[in-house]
């Protein structure tokens, strides 16, 4: 059991009625809390939730529209997407209703109990697990709840790039994705992937440099999703977005994998996903196919690469970034 459900378990006279989960763990959490409905941005997560606990989990970048008297927030990441979860969940309760905040310590739980604050009076109700759970009831809040109304239009890279809260690189171009998107030739003509496609800033490149290519945009979150459709609209673009964990659920026969991968899964370091990607991207690629992507210098992705591909060449290195390249045979 995760240690902020335990926190949770610890007050079973609040969570007993119909209550809303917001980005709850995989865990038993549901299986305790009946009357519980859950709410998830993470594609593995929901599935996993989705088949255990039938009907009882909700997929998207909205408040599922499950009756419920009271939400907790399980604290996400970034602070614009607890500004607007907290937002979206206090629009969504009745006047009664009580808002929780639970998360751990070490991944900033008392600053984001201050934006929890602003609903109202915010009191910590416990401290335990090496987390903290907090409270606002009945809370107030004049905020536009709709997701199109928190969206962050820039441009960046000759696009006008559109954003939700939360979503990685939210209203900026990091600088591993900026090197990635200068060492962009040459890649082989036909349907490509833009793994992890975050605002999908990649894609949006690739489909201009490439428009006689297929384009694919995968990631995990549904906020990116969401985020990769708008900046392909807003650009007169087209590609199909899809949400999955992982490069389990890319197409097969693609020409390209362009990426640059994430290795943080919410505050927690976590090279699986990329690992995985970096192992399992040659059965997704045609022969002559190539992967291509960004990654910190340090972080040593070359013995996996040519351990899955036979060959890894580094094409730029600037700024602690390195762009590497690897062609199936």
């Amino acid at each position: 059991m995760d240690p902020r459900s335990e926190v949770l378990l610890r007050h079973p006279e609040r969570f007993g009625g119909p209550l809303l989960l917001a980005g709850l763990p995989a865990d038993e959490l549901l299986g305790v809390l009946p009357a519980a409905h859950g709410w998830s941005w993470h594609a593995g997560e929901a599935e996993h939730l989705a088949a255990r606990y039938p009907e009882r989990c909700s997929f998207g970048i909205e408040p599922p529209a499950a009756e419920v008297t009271d939400a907790v927030l399980f604290l996400p990441k970034s602070r614009e997407a607890t500004e607007f979860l907290l937002t979206a969940l206090a629009r969504r309760l009745p006047a009664t209703g009580n808002l929780y905040l639970v998360g751990e310590k070490k991944a900033g739980i008392e600053r984001a109990a201050r934006q929890l604050g602003a609903f109202g009076s915010a009191s910590k109700l416990d401290s335990a697990r090496h987390c903290q759970l907090w409270v606002v009831q009945g809370p107030q809040s004049d905020a536009d709840p709709r997701p199109d109304a928190w969206l962050q239009r820039q441009p960046l890279a000759a696009l006008e790039v559109v954003s939700l809260p939360g979503v990685f690189s939210h209203g900026r171009l990091d600088v591993g994705t900026a090197l990635l998107l200068e060492h962009l030739d040459g890649l082989p003509e036909g349907p490509v992937l833009d793994f992890g496609c975050g605002a999908g800033v990649i894609g949006a490149t690739l489909a201009r440099r490439y428009p006689a290519s297929t384009l694919h945009l995968l990631d995990v979150d549904a906020f990116a999703v969401a985020s990769s459709r708008q900046t392909l609209a807003a650009n007169g673009l087209t590609g199909t977005v899809s949400a999955g964990d992982g490069i389990a659920a890319a197409p097969t026969g693609l020409a390209a994998i362009v990426s640059n991968p994430p290795f943080h899964s919410g505050v927690k370091t976590d090279y699986r996903t990329t690992e995985t990607l970096l192992a399992e991207a040659v059965r997704h690629l045609r022969p002559g196919g190539e992967l291509r992507l960004v990654a910190n210098s340090f972080l040593r992705y070359p013995p996996l690469i040519e351990a899955a591909f036979g060959n890894c060449r580094t094409l730029a290195q600037r700024d602690g970034f390195k762009v590497y390249s690897a062609r199936r045979r």
